[in-house]
C-alpha cells in the first residue's frame, strides 16, 4: 500500500510539472514599494525605541519570519532551498535599505509555485482517490511543524501530507458524523478555496508580508500597513466594535482570538475565549458552516461581519486544542455604557459578622476626548465615573473596595494616571522613556485623596497596558493588594506614521513603574496569585516572538509598603487554607492544571477508534471535574458538558454572591473580599 501511495504522488508530480506557467510568474515590486522599503528602514533605524542595526542576525531573523509567514508549517519547500536563501543575507539587507526587492519576490514565487503544485495534488487525491486513505493507522501525528526541521526530500513532505489529510478527514468525521466521502467533499471545497485565494495574491500581499517579517523581527508591535490595509483600518476597527467584538489574528492556517472587546457581543455571550481558534463561520441559526482554515484574516473578518441584530455561528476550538464547539453570537454595537465602570456590593460572612465589600468593574480606560476638549461639564471619563461609584458604595455602607481590572486591555493613559490620583494624596504614577533615553514622569499633583480605605486590584492575563500602569502604581505605593494572575506585560508605546506608500505603526517609547522596573514582558505580578486560566505560553507579551526585554530605570519614589509586605505571608496562608476546602477554587485549580497538561504541540492518533476513545476520556475528565464541584455544592450532576449552564463564565451579570453555580467570577470576587477583610483585621491595632 505504501508503495502505491508513493507511485501515485510521483506520477501526479510529473503531471503537474508539465502544466503551463503559473499565473503569478510576473509578480514584481513596484517603484513605490521599493521607496517604501527604504523609508521604513530609515524610520526604524532612527526613530524606533530599540537600537536597530542591520546585522546579519536581524537579516536572518527577517528571512526566518518571512518563511514562517509563507510556509508556517514547513510543508512546501525543502531544506536545501532554505539553506540557499540563508546564504543571501546581504540581499535581504539590500532589499530593505536600497529597495532591491528581487530576493523577497523570488522567495515568494518559489513557495507560491510549490503551494500551487501541492494543492493540485491534494485536490486530485480528494477528488478521485478517497479510497487511498486509511483511518485505522497505528500512528501518532503532530500537525504543528513550526519548530520541526525542514524536510530534506520530497518523500518526507509526501508522508506529512498523507498524514495531514488523513487527520483533517478524521477531524471532520468526528465533529460532524460525516462519511469518508462526505468529509472528503468538504475538505476538497476548502482546498479549492485556498487555490482561488492563491490565484488572487498580488504584489502588495508579497510586499506587506516581507515588510512585516522585518518589522516584527524588531518587536511584535511594529507593523507595516499597505495602502489597502491602511484604507481598511478604520473599517476593521469599526468591525471590532460593531461585529462580535473580538480582536483576531492569523496564526499559521488558522484564525486565533487574541482578545475580546469588553462589553461586546462575544464578551457578553461568554463562550469565546482568548487563544481559541475559529475553524468555521455560518450565517443565521441554520446557515451552513463555512470552513475558514487557510483563509486570509481579512476574509474571515468579512464573513464574521454582518448587520446588527443578526446571528453569526462560529465553530471554535478552545485554546486551539481538543474538541470543537459551535457558538451563536448576535452581532451588535458596543455602546459606551457597555464599557463604562459598574459597581456591585457583595456581602461576606466572616468571623460571625456580615461585611460589605464594594466591587467596581472597569472593562477599559475610557475618556470622552471631544467632550473634555470642549469643556463640557458632564463629559464621561473613567476617573469621574469611578469616583461617583465609590461615593455611592460608601453611602451603601462599603467597608473595603475591589477594583476589578480583569480583561481590561488598557485605553487612555491619562485616565490610568488620574485614577491612581483618587487613591493617593500626590506623587508620580508612571515613567515614560523615549527612543532618545529621555524620561518623562506623569503624576498626581492635586494634594487630595478621594478614597483612603482598604482596597485591592484584581488582574488577570488579559489586563494590559493602562491596567498594568494603574496596578503597578497601587502596588509600588503599598496602597492596596494586587490579586489574581500575572498581567499581560504590554509596556511599549506605539504611534502611526504616514508613508508615501502605506503606514507604519512604530514603537517609540516604553512604560516604567515608579519603582523603576518596566511592565514590559513581566507584567505585574500579584501579591496573592489565583490559578492561571489562560495559558501564558499562548497569550501575553512573553509569548510573542522578539518582544522587547524587561529592563529598568531609576526609581522616583523610595519603597513604601504601608505594612502590606509584612502581612503577605499570613494573608497567603489564610487564603490557601480557605481555598483548599472551597469547591469552586478546587475546580479552578483543576482547570488550570488541565490547561497546563494540554499545552504545547500535542500529537494526534490517525486511528478513528483511538481518537474516539481519547475524546471520550477527555470529555469524561472535564465532566467529572464539573460534577465534583456540583456535588460539593449540592447541585444536580450533569449528564454531559453540553448541559452546563452558561453562567459559569458570566456570573458577574447575576450580581449575587449566593449564585452558587458561578465559580469563575463570584468565587474569585468573594475570596478577594475575604483577603481584604483578613488584611483589615491583621492591620487593626486590636
Amino acid at each position: 500500500m505504501e508503495q502505491q501511495k508513493q507511485a501515485f504522488w510521483r506520477c501526479l508530480l510529473v503531471t503537474i510539472l508539465c502544466l503551463p506557467a503559473l499565473a503569478h510568474a510576473s509578480l514584481q515590486a513596484s517603484d513605490e514599494q521599493r521607496e517604501a522599503a527604504e523609508e521604513v528602514s530609515e524610520l526604524l533605524a532612527t526613530e524606533h525605541y530599540a537600537d536597530v542595526e542591520f546585522s546579519d542576525k536581524l537579516m536572518t531573523e527577517t528571512l526566518d519570519g518571512y518563511l514562517k509567514m509563507l510556509d508556517p508549517n514547513r510543508a512546501y519547500v525543502l531544506a536545501d532551498q532554505v539553506e540557499q536563501w540563508h546564504q543571501q543575507t546581504d540581499s535581504i539587507r539590500n532589499a530593505l535599505q536600497q529597495g532591491e526587492l528581487d530576493l523577497p519576490f523570488e522567495v515568494f514565487q518559489t513557495i507560491h509555485q510549490a503551494q500551487q503544485a501541492r494543492l493540485e495534488r491534494v485536490v486530485s487525491r480528494l477528488t478521485d482517490h478517497v479510497d487511498s486513505f486509511h483511518f485505522d493507522q497505528d500512528i501518532r501525528f503532530q500537525p504543528d511543524r513550526r519548530e520541526a526541521e525542514w524536510a530534506t526530500d520530497q518523500s518526507t513532505l509526501d508522508a506529512y501530507w498523507d498524514y495531514r489529510l488523513t487527520n483533517e478527514l478524521l477531524s471532520i468525521m468526528e465533529n460532524s458524523d460525516k462519511t469518508p466521502d462526505e468529509a472528503a467533499a468538504q475538505l476538497l471545497k476548502r482546498y479549492k478555496q485556498q487555490q482561488r485565494r492563491l490565484e488572487q495574491t498580488n504584489n502588495e500581499d508579497v510586499f506587506q508580508s516581507f515588510m512585516n517579517a522585518f518589522t516584527t523581527s524588531i518587536d511584535p508591535h511594529t507593523n507595516y500597513f499597505s495602502p489597502r490595509r491602511t484604507e481598511n483600518f478604520n473599517i476593521q476597527m469599526k468591525l471590532s466594535l460593531d461585529g462580535i467584538g473580538a480582536m483576531l489574528q492569523a496564526e499559521d492556517d488558522f484564525t486565533k482570538v487574541v482578545s475580546l472587546v469588553p462589553g461586546g457581543p462575544a464578551d457578553k455571550q461568554g463562550d469565546l475565549k482568548p487563544a481559541d481558534r475559529i475553524l468555521a463561520v455560518a450565517q443565521g441559526e441554520d446557515g451552513e458552516l463555512v470552513n475558514v482554515t487557510g483563509w486570509r484574516l481579512d476574509e474571515v473578518v468579512d464573513l464574521i461581519r454582518g448587520e446588527r441584530g443578526s446571528i453569526v455561528r462560529l465553530q471554535v476550538q478552545h485554546g486551539g486544542k481538543g474538541p470543537t464547539k459551535v457558538i451563536s453570537i448576535t452581532r451588535n454595537a458596543v455602546q459606551l455604557e457597555d464599557q463604562a465602570a459598574s459597581k456591585q456590593m457583595i456581602d461576606i460572612e466572616q468571623d460571625g459578622q456580615t461585611h460589605k465589600v464594594g466591587v467596581i468593574k472597569l472593562p477599559t480606560f475610557y475618556l470622552d476626548f471631544e467632550g473634555a476638549r470642549e469643556g463640557r461639564k458632564d463629559y464621561r471619563s473613567t476617573t469621574r465615573d469611578v469616583a461617583k461609584l465609590i461615593k455611592e458604595l460608601e453611602e451603601e455602607g462599603m467597608e473595603s473596595l475591589v477594583i476589578d481590572l480583569r480583561n481590561n486591555g488598557g485605553g487612555a493613559l491619562q485616565e490610568a494616571n488620574s485614577l491612581v490620583g483618587l487613591f493617593i494624596k500626590r506623587g508620580p504614577t508612571v515613567q515614560v522613556r523615549d527612543a532618545d533615553g529621555e524620561v518623562s514622569i506623569l503624576g498626581d499633583r492635586d494634594g487630595k485623596i478621594f478614597y483612603d480605605g482598604p482596597m485591592a486590584v484584581l488582574v488577570n492575563r488579559m489586563s494590559a497596558s493602562a491596567s498594568e500602569i494603574f496596578a503597578a502604581a497601587i502596588q509600588d505605593y503599598g496602597r492596596g493588594l494586587i490579586i489574581g494572575e500575572p498581567s499581560f506585560g504590554k509596556g511599549t508605546v506605539q504611534s502611526l506614521v504616514n508613508l508615501n506608500h502605506g503606514q507604519l505603526k512604530l514603537t517609540r517609547a516604553k512604560f516604567y513603574r515608579i519603582s523603576g522596573g518596566s511592565t514590559q514582558e513581566k507584567g505585574v505580578v500579584p501579591d496573592i496569585q489565583y490559578p492561571k486560566l489562560i495559558d501564558p505560553k499562548e497569550i501575553g507579551e512573553s509569548a510573542l516572538p522578539h518582544a522587547l526585554p524587561w529592563d529598568q530605570v531609576r526609581p522616583v519614589i523610595p519603597p513604601r509598603e504601608h505594612g502590606i509586605k509584612d502581612l503577605l505571608p499570613a494573608l497567603r496562608e489564610h487564603h490557601q487554607a480557605r481555598i483548599t476546602h472551597d469547591p469552586n477554587f478546587e475546580y479552578l485549580r483543576e482547570q488550570s492544571e488541565w490547561l497546563q497538561s494540554h499545552s504545547g504541540s500535542p500529537t494526534v492518533s490517525l486511528s478513528q477508534t483511538v481518537r474516539h476513545e481519547e475524546h471520550e476520556v477527555e470529555e469524561q475528565s472535564l465532566l467529572d471535574m464539573e460534577n465534583k464541584r456540583r456535588a460539593a455544592l449540592d447541585l444536580e450532576p450533569l449528564k454531559s458538558l453540553e448541559d452546563k449552564p452558561d453562567d459559569t463564565s458570566k456570573a458577574d451579570e447575576a450580581g449575587k454572591e449566593d449564585d452558587e453555580d458561578s465559580p469563575l467570577d463570584q468565587a474569585v470576587l468573594t475570596e478577594t473580599g475575604r483577603i481584604l477583610l483578613d488584611a483589615m483585621s491583621m492591620a487593626s491595632p486590636d
